[in-house]
This record gives C-alpha cells, structure tokens and sequence, in this order.
C-alpha cells in the first residue's frame, strides 16, 4: 500500500482546502452547479460538538433526481435552496478528519461510518443529502443533530477493511432488505381508532356468489373474538349502518370497556385518522370513499363471502409510503381476518417470484438477494424492457442462480410473442375455487420495482392463492391503480409497501456486507470523480447503467467510467475486477493508489 493511500486510510495529512461540492440552486439541471461544475468553498467550521467529516465514496440514487426535479417544492427541503442550496448525497461513507473539543473522548481521526440518512431532531427531518450537506462535496460537518438525534447517534462505525463503496451502498440495500422484514398487525390496534361500516350485499355482477358460510355477509352473524375486550381494544368506535345485532353488541361492549362510541352517517363526518376499518360487505365504493381516512399503518379489513362486483380504486402510494394494508376473510369471525393468515413479506422459500422492472440498480439488488438467501424461491421471473440490461443480468447472475437450482427467467415484454410464450404458464386461471399452488400457475411473490400504476395493477392479477406484491418502487402519494380487493378476503392475497429503511435495517445490512452475506459491490457499474457527479446524475435519470453509479470525491479528474471501459481508461483498476465486471474492495484500492489527489 502506498505512503499516500496508507495516509488516507488514516487521514493523517492536514485538511487541504478548498472543498468541492454540487450546489442544488432550485429544480432542474441547470441549477445544480455553476455553468454545469461544482463549486469551490472554504472548509467548513466546525464547532466543539461537531465532526469534520470527510467524504469518501458517494452512491448516487434516483432519489436525488426526485430533489432536483421538485427542487425546495420536495417534501424533504424546507428552506429557501437559492439562498442555501442544497447538497445532494445520502448514500455516503465518511472518514472523521476533525474532532470538536467536547468529542475527543468519543471519537478520533480516521473513524470511519455509514450515516442512516433519515435523521431527526426535535421531531424534524434532517435528513442528510436533503437538508444536510450531503456526500457530493469532499469535506461536510457532522453536528448535534447527526450524533444526538431523536434516535441517538446517526453515524453506523464500519470496520477498517470495509470498502468506501462496499459500505456506501448499505445505505440503498437496507431499504431492499427491509422490504423483505416488513411486520403489521395481527389485530386491532390497542388504544387506537376503529371505524365499523356496513354495507349491502352486492350485485352478482362480479361473479358466481360462493357457498353460504355459517354467518357473516348473508347471515349477518358478524363477531368479534380478540381485540375487543379486557386484554386490549380501541379507545374509540365509529359505527355506520352496522347491522343492528352485531351493532348492539359491540355498543354494549364498548360501553363496558370505556370505549368512546360514535355513530357516523357519511365519511365526511370523520375527522380522525383511522387505524382499523372494517367493511361489512363487498362494497368498492365504500372501500374507495373511506380509504383515505386511514393513519399511517392502518388496516382495512373486508369481511365478505362473494366477490367483489368491480376492481377498487386504490392508492397504491399509500400503500407503499404510509404502509396500509388491505385484509380480508369471509366471516363471520373479524378477528380471523386479521390473524388466520398474518401478512408475509418475505419471499416465499421454494416458490415463484417475478420481479417487475428487475434489470434497473434497485431491482438487480432484489434479484441478487433472492438468489444468495437460504431460502430461495424455486423460480424467479425477471421481466426488463431493456434487452441491454436484461442480458447484462443474465451474465451477472443466472450462472449463481442454476448452481442453487434456481429456475432463472428473464424477459422483455415489449419482445410481446417471447414474453407471452414465456408467462403463459405462470398466469392462474380466472376460476373459482381459490387457486393452489401447483394448479396451473400464479406467483406467490410479485415485486414491483418500477413507478407504473398499470405494472402494479397488471402484477396483482398473477397473484397465486395467499400470494403478496410489495410495490417497492416510489410511486407517489395519490397514485391509484386498479385492484380486485376480492382476492383479498376469497383468496388471501395481500398488497403490500415499503420505503426506506431505519437504522437498525442499516446495521444489520453493514453486518451481512462485512461477513460475507450480500456483496453490495456488485451492485455497482460505473464510477467517477465529483466532477463527474452531474453527467452520473443524468445517467441515473435516463436509466443509462444497469447497476449504481458511485462518486469518489477525493480523486483526481475521471470521467463517469463504466466498469468494462476501466480496460482502457484504467487497466491496472480493471485488472483487480472479478471478471472484468464486478467491483472490488481491491479494484478500489488500486483506484485510490494511482488516482488520489
């Protein structure tokens, strides 16, 4: 290792100004930098409570395009950005290379961590790369807010050996990793809101009515076995046209328990966000009209015996940031609905998994965690409209997958004849009784990856019996797409979100980066110096490279570089790839040896 690598390591040379960083001005491209460069600026102070923090590897995320397209308008800036513009870059790992006095006994120089980005303080976002200087600049300022928010200290130590990029990109595969470890409730929620509505029995329009059950939508023998007593129930009731013995009773019970009890006659009386609703019926106006009442983590759960008599208009935007989740049972029991079959998030060990919008950064990453965890599914499904990166998938992992046994299929849907050719055998039949696995088809897993409504609305119909769809990409809040929710109570398929990832989720994903588990570094396909953050930003936006692109702001001028071109631009770099394609902890090493300024 050279004299000048060895001294990064440790950050033993004195901080050399000036500080290079992205500016973000307002929306658009034209307003990040000046005439399309960074900026140069003194280093910045740092107080006695407060780290001086450099900058080593910075993951760039189509997050940051959602900044520079809505400019202070995003929900994450609050401030005025052509006075204080913002600095993009919340995938970053960070080398301490100035100590506040207060902080000598908790840190020293050359500490080197992650940072969890969603940060707090005083019940206020902070998040890093938004409203703190993020990683596309050399040097940032670690303060009270990042070491002592409302979650403690946001900084994650990585241990000496750990790649700046290896460790860097924890930050984006947490959030797919969290996906896979999402929990909701098994019942009410205890001291929370629970509206209970009934509904009239449906037409037959939406198909054959099932065989009576033994209560419930034809009967109207609706109960209630857990969540509603001594052990636990809501601090409040709202009731509307509930039948009057099951309405009765819960009046009676709530008064009982000291529950406040309302009785509402339309949705506009509702005032309250909404933790637990209840349909009694196969209603998809009612589900349309009071859906938007749910909290964040709220249940809506339909207790039906026959299918519903069109698809319901649902905000899968809610779904995917405010966490809400659609269950259902057939009666008569409420309680079963919730708990006869707890919502799953992980991949089903041994099933089929399709991944939508597979071949982009995020969803290699998915695709990649599918095939190294234990238990895989049996088959997984990639489908890309991008021949370009479908292939390059096909190179990076379907070999992996055929030693584990993985049947590994990729396919482009605008190739219309390959790719019917391909799904027909996967598409379950629109008949009753509920599909079972191993009946002509069905995914037990859909996970969706690209921001399209009519993907998420196309993906829930090749739900097997108990099958789930995580709609993992980041549509926006208000984005409907159109589902039978009758699947939910008939054949118990779930929906369900995901978006970002705590600090715990970060930890953990460093842990299985640093044993061995998952190899962030293959997530990454092409590299550049900081001037080259903007052309990379621009690469993210027209979806040019099928993995992540990563900015090493300490090193001398290199142009955004695809890893394959690394054979001319870099050789000796190129020659520490494992098979000339995949980014190493070596590869970077010889990066910082022949390019550090």
């Amino acid at each position: 290792m050279s004299d000048k690598l060895e001294n990064y390591r440790r950050a033993e040379s004195p901080v050399v100004g000036p500080n290079r960083l992205w500016p973000l001005y307002g929306a658009g491209f034209d307003n990040l930098g000046v005439d399309g460069r960074p900026i140069a600026a003194p280093i910045p102070a740092y107080g006695p409570d407060e780290l001086l923090v450099r900058h080593d590897a910075c993951g760039l995320c189509f997050s940051d395009i959602k900044v520079i397209n809505l400019g202070q308008n995003h929900p994450r800036i609050f401030r005025d950005i052509q006075r204080e513009p913002v600095v993009l870059g919340h995938e970053v790992s960070i080398t301490v290379v100035g100590v506040g006095e207060h902080l000598h006994d908790q840190y020293k120089i050359g500490d080197r961590f992650i940072v969890q980005a969603e940060i707090y303080k005083d019940g206020v976002n902070y998040a890093y790369g938004y409203m703190i200087q993020g990683g596309q600049s050399k040097y940032g300022v670690a303060d009270q807010r990042v070491l002592n928010g409302d979650h403690g200290n946001y900084l994650i130590p990585v241990q000496s050996g750990t790649g700046y990029a290896e460790s860097a990109l924890t930050e984006p595969w947490a959030c797919v990793t969290a996906a896979y470890g999402l929990t909701y409730r098994t019942g009410l929620k205890p001291g929370g809101t629970t509206w209970v509505i009934g509904a009239p029995l449906p037409p037959n329009a939406g198909g054959p009515a099932l065989p009576p059950t033994s209560g419930g939508e034809g009967g109207q023998g609706y109960t209630l076995s857990a969540g509603f007593d001594e052990r636990g129930h809501p601090a409040r009731l709202l009731l509307t046209n509930v039948p009057p013995a099951f309405g009765g009773w819960l009046r009676t019970r709530a008064t009982a328990l000291g529950i406040q009890t309302s009785e509402v006659s339309q949705t506009s009386e509702v005032s309250v966000p909404v933790d637990d609703i209840i349909l009694l019926g196969a209603d998809p106006d009612l589900v349309e009209a009071a859906s938007p009442h749910l909290a964040d983590f709220g249940v809506f759960a339909i207790i039906a015996d026959r299918p519903m008599p069109r698809k319901v208009n649902v905000d899968v935007g809610r779904v995917h940031y405010n966490r809400w989740v659609y269950v259902g049972g057939r009666g008569p029991d409420i309680a079963a609905a919730y708990c006869a079959l707890p919502v799953r998030s992980a991949l089903k060990p041994g099933g089929r998994a399709w991944f939508i919008g597979a071949a982009g950064p995020m969803g290699r990453m998915h695709v990649q965690r599918a095939i190294q965890v234990a238990d895989c599914p049996a088959t997984i499904v990639c489908t890309d409209v991008s021949d370009l990166r479908l292939n390059d998938l096909v190179e990076s992992y379907a070999a992996e997958a055929a030693a584990k046994g993985i049947e590994f299929i990729c396919l482009n849907p605008m190739n219309k004849a390959v790719y019917e050719a391909g799904m027909i055998r996967f598409r379950p039949p629109p008949s009753l009784p509920p599909l079972r696995q191993g009946e002509g088809g069905g995914f037990d897993d859909v996970v969706v990856l690209a921001p399209v409504p009519a993907l998420i609305a196309d993906g829930a119909t090749w739900l097997t019996e108990a099958g789930v769809m995580n709609v993992f990409a980041g549509v926006a809040r208000g984005t409907i797409a159109p589902l039978d929710l009758g699947d939910a109570y008939l054949r118990q398929t779930r929906v369900i979100g995901h978006s970002a990832s705590s600090i715990d989720d970060l930890r953990f994903m460093l842990f299985q980066a640093e044993t061995g588990t998952l190899s962030p570094n293959r997530s990454v396909a092409a590299i550049g110096s900081l001037d080259a953050a903007a052309d990379g930003l621009k690469a993210v936006k027209d979806q040019i490279y099928p993995g992540k692109i990563v900015i090493y702001p300490h090193i001398k001028p290199l142009p955004l570089t695809a890893l394959p071109d690394l054979k001319e631009v870099l050789p000796t770099v190129y020659a520490k790839l494992k098979d000339g394609r995949e980014w190493t902890n070596e590869a970077e090493d010889e990066l910082l040896r022949v390019m550090l300024e």
